[in-house]
C-alpha cells in the first residue's frame, strides 16, 4: 500500500509573485488541478490538466494504523463526466510540482488561474523522516505557517470551501488562534 508522508506549510504571497518564480524555476511542471470530493469518505475524483495532456484520476485516501494510505487509478472521461455529477465539495488549483533528491514538493494556488484564495505547499517524505526539511528559498521568503501533521483544517476538501480558507489565513496573519 503506498503510504503518504507529507507536510503542509500555508504561504503568504500579497504581491502575488510565488507563481511567476515557480512558473520559470528550471524543472518545475505545472498543471491545472478540477477535483471534487464525492459521497463517500476518502473519495475524489481529479482531472489534471498538463503541457502533455489531460489525465483523469479517482483515489481512496484513508488513514489506517497511524498512516496515511492512498490508492489511485487511471480512469476515462466518460467515467470522470459521470462520477462528477456525484460531486460534494469541488476546487480548482493550479499545482507548481517538482522533486530534490528524495522530497517531492508541491505548491498548490487553490482558486481560478491569476486570482488565488489561498496558498499552500506541500513536501512528500520518504516514509520514516519525520522532519520537516529546510524550504527551498523561494518558499523560504513565502512560509506563513507550518502546519501540524494531521491537521484536518489544511486539507484540500476543507480549503475548497474559500470562506474556510479566507478565516484560516485571517488568523494566522493576526496570529490569533486558529479556528
Amino acid at each position: 500500500m503506498p503510504i503518504e508522508n507529507e507536510r503542509k506549510i500555508v504561504l503568504r504571497d500579497p504581491e502575488r509573485v510565488l507563481e511567476a518564480a515557480l512558473a520559470v524555476r528550471q524543472g518545475v511542471r505545472r498543471q491545472r488541478l478540477r477535483q471534487a470530493y464525492l459521497d463517500a469518505a476518502g473519495v475524489r475524483i481529479r482531472e489534471i490538466v498538463a503541457d502533455d495532456g489531460i489525465a483523469r484520476v479517482f483515489s481512496y485516501k484513508r488513514p489506517v494504523d497511524g498512516q496515511m494510505v492512498e490508492i489511485e487509478t487511471a480512469i476515462s472521461k466518460d467515467d470522470f463526466a459521470r462520477l462528477w455529477t456525484l460531486r460534494r465539495e469541488t476546487l480548482e488549483k493550479t499545482r507548481y510540482s517538482w522533486t530534490e533528491g528524495s522530497l517531492h514538493w508541491d505548491v498548490d494556488f487553490f482558486g481560478e488561474p491569476g486570482r488565488p484564495y489561498f496558498t499552500m505547499a506541500e513536501v512528500e517524505m520518504p516514509a520514516d523522516r519525520t522532519e520537516l526539511p529546510a524550504l527551498p528559498p523561494e518558499l523560504a521568503r513565502h512560509s506563513l505557517h507550518i502546519v501540524e501533521a494531521g491537521d484536518a483544517r489544511f486539507t484540500s476538501k476543507r480549503l475548497a470551501d474559500p470562506g474556510h480558507a479566507a478565516m484560516l489565513f485571517a488568523a494566522l496573519i493576526a496570529g490569533v488562534p486558529l479556528p
